[in-house]
């Protein structure tokens, strides 16, 4: 393992420098994007002075680790748990909730519910696989969770299967260390379709949620970008203007704040975050209908009104369409906003597929600046990171590994590759 901190000018704007520290985990399972895809909620977590990680073995072993912060030295635990890991639909995520346990659920894609909770705070160890609530756990993809205040915890995923599943939500209390269900159907597919959405709760409080459509397993079917929030933890939910939405929410009860038609190569399951002032942000990617070219958007509420802003100026197109993970020349973006600073993460082709950053330090300017934090090639690497290291500190620390990726779920040749943990500060 080795600790370096470096600084690295930035090559378009020499007024910004960025500090890097990097902290090395374990070789990992990387002959596909299953550790590192964007919707890993969560990829890598703080719970006061300890931070976790997780990931998948060459073997396909769920491997549990912990650090105390600033320092280098890693506990690894191998469980007692495998995954489907040559399907990158079947990530591990990772929560401590407000007592200190670990939360871990893994391999899903249109699959059972796989769980478990450590036996003691702070510990690797890992007790029996348990349902959560034992309903609509038969067909679960995308487990997500989140911390909300008072240390309780939120859950999502889908039931069902792509271009047709809905979106459930259930919650955690650490009073009575059980789960309970909020809804069993947030979003509604009528059966005809499905929501893949992006969350996350402000300090505030706030549950703020965003999805785009997808009509068929195709991925060429994304439409649109919708928005809601709620101020109850999940049990109730608004538009941005604060009008009441019908629970379940679908395409006919709810209005997108964005038109973005099918065939747009608008991706799904992006990121999303706020300001200081709880207003969200959403990164993605798309193309406009006077371009062959996708560029990464950002879709943010300024003064009330939903507005949009070009963050890349790529010059290479690509098309998507298909089933499956797809091999993709970009990632999916993650965004990170601190003060009047908004940074979208990600990683393009076209820049060697090294771990790249555009940062706009004033939003009302439309000026992005890109540069990229090191020079490695890290594959088909997608960008998550310690949310609640940088929502109480504003450090951004990312879950880093080159992988490989093929396309329609195919897996590429490629050894075992080292878990990063990459520190980044940016300064003026």
């Amino acid at each position: 393992m080795k600790f370096l901190s470096l600084f690295i000018l930035m090559l378009s704007n020499a007024s910004f420098i960025f500090s890097q520290e990097i902290s090395n985990v374990s070789l990992a399972w990387a002959g596909n994007s299953v550790n590192t895809v964007v919707f890993r909620r969560n990829s890598v977590i703080t719970y006061k002075k300890n931070q976790f990680t997780s990931f998948y073995d060459s073997a396909g072993n769920v491997v549990l680790a912990k650090r105390f912060l600033n320092s280098n030295t890693w506990e690894i635990k191998k469980t007692q748990y495998k995954g489907n890991y040559k399907d990158a639909h079947n990530s591990i995520s990772i929560i401590i909730d407000g007592d200190g346990f670990l939360h871990v659920s893994w391999d899903h894609h249109a699959s059972k519910l796989r769980y478990a909770k450590s036996i003691a705070p702070y510990s690797l160890e890992l007790g029996p696989e348990t349902p959560m609530i034992g309903k609509n756990e038969t067909q679960v993809t995308y487990p997500e969770f989140y911390k909300i205040k008072g240390g309780d915890l939120i859950f999502l995923y889908r039931e069902g299967a792509s271009g047709k599943g809905n979106l459930v939500l259930n919650r955690y209390e650490t009073k009575t260390k059980k789960w309970f269900r909020i809804h069993d159907n947030l979003i509604d597919g009528q059966g005809k379709r499905n929501a893949y959405w992006q969350a996350c709760i402000d300090k505030s409080g706030v549950f703020h949620l965003s999805w785009v459509w997808r009509e068929k397993s195709d991925v060429a079917t994304n439409h649109d970008m919708s928005y809601a929030k709620s101020l109850d933890g999940g049990k109730t939910w608004l538009s941005s203007k604060n009008d009441n939405y019908t629970i379940p929410m679908n395409i006919s009860n709810t209005k997108p704040i964005l038109i973005i038609p099918q065939k747009s190569e608008l991706i799904n399951s992006t990121s999303m975050t706020t300001d200081d002032k709880g207003n969200p942000y959403i990164a993605t990617y798309w193309r406009t209908q006077n371009s062959t070219i996708p560029q990464y958007q950002l879709i943010y509420l300024n003064d009330n009104e939903w507005k949009v802003q070009q963050v890349s100026s790529r010059i290479t197109p690509f098309s998507l369409s298909g089933v499956g993970t797809k091999r993709i020349p970009i990632s999916r973006p993650q965004v990170v906003v601190d003060k009047k600073t908004v940074s979208v993460i990600f990683r393009d082709e076209e820049r060697g597929s090294k771990i790249s950053i555009a940062t706009n330090s004033n939003i009302d300017s439309e000026v992005w600046n890109i540069t990229d934090v090191n020079n490695d090639d890290v594959g088909q690497w997608e960008p998550s990171y310690d949310t609640e290291l940088w929502q109480k500190k504003k450090k951004l620390n990312l879950f880093v590994q080159k992988t490989g990726q093929g396309d329609g779920e195919k897996t590429e040749n490629l050894p075992a590759q080292m878990v990063k943990i990459i520190g980044i500060k940016l300064s003026r």
